[in-house]
């Protein structure tokens, strides 16, 4: 008998979904655990024919159940790929960067290990790995996690538990796991942000401008999602 994947937790999303992508992650998921139950009352009712002696029941039972097991692994897999999609958007995380919040725990594995390989074979030189804290999960423990820093092992690659304590830094270069310094702000964009005259421009023009700048973001952020929601984080 096939031994079920095991579940993350309900926390699939690492954002606010809309209904209906909620309701189809769950639709898929639904399915499948459907087609488990299916799946395992025909393998034990195979058992029980063959212990009556039956052989062409036992069989029948046993071909049906493999049926239902194909059937739960395509519903799965629909799930599995559909809330990459919906989590690794472009516009919601940066290409150094996988989420695999909604996944089961050897799905997240076979997606992390080919996600490495096609980085390391463009050149990406780190990866964030966003595993969840474990919040909703049973007791609270964390199952992406171990899953993942296994991985990093067998491939030989250093780690390390970021301050967000739901994201992994992985050195894809096999270093040490030291993660970079956040970028510092040039000395002329600090006299800008503060109000100086290093670019010669008059401290109220360049409040008006930056104001103007800050009442268009609303709509130039909206323009990108629009545009961009489409471009998914397609692991090859």
């Amino acid at each position: 008998m096939a031994i079920p994947l095991t579940r993350v937790g309900d926390g699939a999303f690492n954002h606010r979904p809309s209904l209906d992508a909620e309701a189809e992650y769950d639709r898929l998921r639904d399915l499948a655990r459907a087609e488990a139950e299916k799946r395992n009352n025909c393998f034990e009712r195979s058992k029980q024919a063959y212990e009556r002696g039956n052989g062409a029941e036992a069989k029948e039972l046993s071909n049906e159940g493999k049926a239902h097991a194909a059937k739960m692994a395509e519903y799965n897999q629909q799930a599995s790929e559909y809330i990459f999609r919906e989590n690794n958007a472009t516009s919601r995380v940066p290409d150094d960067t996988i989420d695999l919040h909604g996944q089961f725990v050897e799905e997240a594995k076979d997606i992390l290990e080919r996600r490495i390989r096609y980085a390391q074979k463009h050149g990406q030189t780190h990866l964030h790995v966003i595993v969840g804290k474990g919040n909703h999960s049973e007791n609270h423990v964390q199952k992406l996690k171990p899953r993942v820093e296994e991985v990093c092992r067998e491939l030989g690659l250093q780690f390390a538990t970021e301050e967000n304590t739901g994201r992994i830094y992985v050195n894809l270069q096999g270093g040490e796991a030291v993660m970079p310094p956040p970028p510092t702000i040039p000395h002329q964009q600090q006299q800008q942000h503060h109000g100086g005259h290093a670019s010669g421009g008059r401290p109220q023009q360049q409040h008006h401008q930056q104001q103007q700048q800050q009442d268009n973001e609303p709509e130039d952020l909206l323009s990108k999602v629009v545009r961009k929601i489409a471009d998914c984080c397609v692991v090859m």
